[in-house]
């Protein structure tokens, strides 16, 4: 009230209002309007606006402090996540390294397991090969040597029925017809 009080008389005292007619009439619209502006402030008074806005106010303040409180605790969860979501991404880079490598390992490992086999592969081959020259070899020698024995039989028997009479060859079938009786008993 001591507010109203001292703003009332600050009014009245001021040059502007000395300077005029009358100020405490109805007629004066100045005083009208300190009046109405009393009556307002009175009824804001009254109705303990001024302690509705505070509680109002701070009502928002602690929400406002609330939601603070809140962001913060998320913010903090959030940093908590982060560090986690990169603790497992360095974990499974480490993973996928140890994979990268084991396999590097093992394709190293099958190449060279490849190149042996190859290699066997290539010896077996190469033996494969060397026995099929060897066989051709010992088949063309049996070929040669049984043209060979074809020859000499031919030439043989030529040179046996040229120079072979009935005589003589009557003589060699029982030759040779005693060479069998003396074999088969």
């Amino acid at each position: 009230m001591r507010i109203f009080t001292t703003a009332l008389f600050a009014t009245v005292a001021s040059p502007a209002f000395a300077a005029g007619d009358v100020f405490f009439s109805l007629k004066n619209t100045d005083f009208v309007v300190v009046i109405a502006f009393l009556i307002f402030i009175g009824i804001l008074l009254y109705y303990k606006v001024p302690t509705k806005v505070g509680e109002m106010l701070d009502s928002r303040a602690n929400t406002i402090k609330s939601d603070l409180e809140e962001a913060k605790a998320l913010r903090e969860e959030a940093q908590s996540l982060l560090a986690s979501y990169e603790r497992k991404q360095k974990e499974v880079q480490e993973q996928a390294d140890r994979i990268v490598a084991t396999a590097k390992e093992e394709a190293t490992n099958a190449a060279e397991a490849a190149k042996g086999d190859i290699a066997a592969s290539i010896a077996r081959r190469l033996a494969g090969a060397e026995d099929k020259i060897a066989s051709a070899q010992a088949a063309a020698v049996k070929d040669v040597r049984d043209r060979a024995i074809q020859v000499a039989v031919a030439a043989a028997k030529s040179v046996v029925a040229g120079q072979m009479d009935a005589k003589g060859a009557n003589g060699l079938i029982d030759d040779a017809i005693a060479v069998v009786g003396e074999k088969l008993h």
